[in-house]
Formats: C-alpha cells, structure tokens, sequence
C-alpha cells in the first residue's frame, strides 16, 4: 500500500534510528521524514536510512516548517512540551505516537485529545521500551485466571546510554518526580525515601539494588489485569550478559503471582532479554506500534482514540518480532525473595 512519509520528529538520534531501521526492514518502500533541529545531522540520518529526506523542526510554527509537506504520522522521540507535534497531527488527521513523557505530565496531551477525540489515533508511548514490557507482562498473564501481584524490574546496563536525548529525559524524570507511583491492595500510592528502594535478582541471578519508577506500565497493567498490587522497579547496573563476559544488553524481569485457570496458587517468573539494548528493542516497538496505526500490517488502520500502546501490539506477533532479532521473553524460576 502507498502512504505519505512518516514524521520521525527526533529521528537521527539512537531510538528513532533504530525504528527507522526496523521501518526500513520490513517496509522499505515506506518514505521518511526525518526531523529535528540540526539540519546537517538530520540529512545524515536520511543518507544513512534511505527514501528520506532532512527537515528542521519549527515548534513555532503551526505547520512545523514543513508547508505542504504530507505526512501519514508523527512520531515524537523527545519531550514535546509544546506539543507541538500532537497540535500538528490532530490538524492534519494523522496519528501521533509520543514515547519521553513521564506518568505525571500527561494531563496537556489528555485535555488536547478529549477536545479533539475524533480526530486520529494518539499513543501514549510511555511504557517501560514503549510495550516490550507490557505486551510480554499480559502475554505471561494469559496463564493467570486472577492476579494479585505484578513486579516489574528494568535492568539498564551502564553501557546503554541510549544518546543524549534519551539522558537528558531521564534526567529530567528522575529531577521532576523522585517518588513512584504504585498500586498497593487496590489503592494507588507514591513510595519514596526507603519505600521507593527495592532489590531483584538479574537474569544471571546476581542481586540488584534497584529504585522505584513511576512508569505508567502500573496504571496500565492494573487497569488491563485488576491486579491491586502492582510497582516497577528500575536499575542500571552490569547487565548479565556484560557480567558473563559478552556485550551488553537489557533485560527486565516480570514477576506475576495469583491463581491459575483452575483456582490454584501459580507464581511465574519471566525476562524480556535484547541482546543489542534498551534503544533497538524500543525501536522495534515503535516500529511495530506504527505499522498498526497505518494499517502497515495488511488490516485496517486503527480507528481514532487513545492508547496504550499494548493495546496495539499483538502480542504473538510481538514475541515472533523480538526472536527474530535474537532476543526472547524467558522462563526463570521464581525468586524465593
């Protein structure tokens, strides 16, 4: 099928490469906008990518500098606080998908979509690798007929910086909000101080000092399971295949615990591994997140709304993705901790 070029607002750093790349892999046909404030940067990554072109981004301006220039959607890989790019993709009708905002700064874009709810499909990307985690986490759940508890544990390799967009949104994260946001026997709290502290122990099974992380994986997944009990813990640390010698890579940890399909006691322990890290698996994620939204896949398009982005992801295909890349979700014994 022919669509107008895909907006990657952001696109020459490391995660929208990396979608780029997984874009290009399956759809090479498929055009792309590559936008960001470097001009001389962005037509690198255009060369670098193919069937692209370079343009500078212009909050200011309603049409973002790009005059007539159509798009099929945006994608934003850094902070927009002006939303600028939502105001630009509900005027042209086109989907918009944003992964930098944390859990506490979503009301902007919420009040924009209700005034404009019909307009196209928004994504909020802002899941832990923008549903690698999610999507894995209620694949495991299928097994589950209730569950009570949900643990989450990013480990972060000290390697994997991601590039300095990706530092710069975390920092401002960690800066803006140090408390995390939990669901606690039904009720939703903030651990900080000693609550916030946590520990898991790594693929490999070496224990990890880790902090709360206010992702919005936990209202999600709570919302999507019921499960009263839900937290995300986050690391960076030696990731298990660094320690055993290899390259780094990421992994995180989803424990479930409640009652299987017949009613009886069933505690599971899983890990989403990426043997390339954190930026490549998100990319993939965004990849296969806009391939749904433009109907990429041979369905059709999603229809307007507001989503999670697991709500988009089949998971089976997914799954079926992240092994083709050398990665995989994996069964571990449950930890005794």
């Amino acid at each position: 099928m022919s669509i107008a070029p895909i907006l990657l607002m952001g696109g020459s750093g490391a995660i929208g490469s990396h979608t780029a790349a997984a874009l290009r892999a399956q759809y090479p046909d498929v055009a792309l906008v590559i936008g960001g404030r470097d001009l001389a940067k962005a037509q690198q990554a255009a060369e670098r990518i193919g069937n692209a072109q370079a343009v500078v981004i212009d909050p200011a301006a309603e049409d973002l500098g790009l005059g007539a220039q159509p798009v099929s959607a945006v994608v934003v890989f850094y902070m927009d606080h002006a939303l600028a790019g939502l105001r630009f993709a509900q005027k042209r009708g086109v989907p918009h998908l944003s992964i930098s905002s944390g859990v506490f700064e979503i009301a902007p874009e919420i009040a924009t979509y209700m005034h404009a709810p019909d307009a196209a499909p928004m994504v909020l990307g802002y899941e832990w690798l923008v549903g690698a985690t999610t999507a894995s986490t209620l694949h495991v759940a299928e097994a589950f007929r209730r569950v009570d508890e949900i643990r989450l544990s990013a480990l972060v390799d000290e390697q994997d910086t991601g590039g300095p967009t990706v530092a710069s949104d975390f920092e401002h994260l960690n800066r803006m909000l140090p408390a995390a946001l939990t669901r606690r026997e039904g009720v939703y709290v903030w651990r900080e101080g000693d609550q916030a502290k946590a520990h898991f122990r790594a693929v490999d099974g070496t224990p990890i000092e880790a902090t709360g992380f206010s992702s919005i994986d936990v209202v999600g997944l709570a919302a999507a399971t019921g499960a009263p009990n839900v937290q995300f813990n986050l690391a960076i640390d030696v990731s298990s295949t660094r320690r055993q010698g290899g390259p780094m890579s990421t992994e995180i940890l989803i424990e479930l615990a409640g009652e299987d399909l017949q009613g009886k006691p069933l505690r599971t322990r899983h890990a989403v591994v990426h043997p390339r890290g954190a930026a490549l698996l998100t990319g993939l994620c965004v990849a296969m997140l806009l391939e749904r939204l433009l109907g990429l896949d041979g369905e059709a398009p999603s229809k307007p709304g507001l989503y999670f982005p697991y709500q988009l992801l089949d998971r089976s295909r997914f799954l079926q993705r992240l092994q083709q890349e050398g990665g995989e979700l994996r069964e571990l014994q449950p930890s005794d901790d």
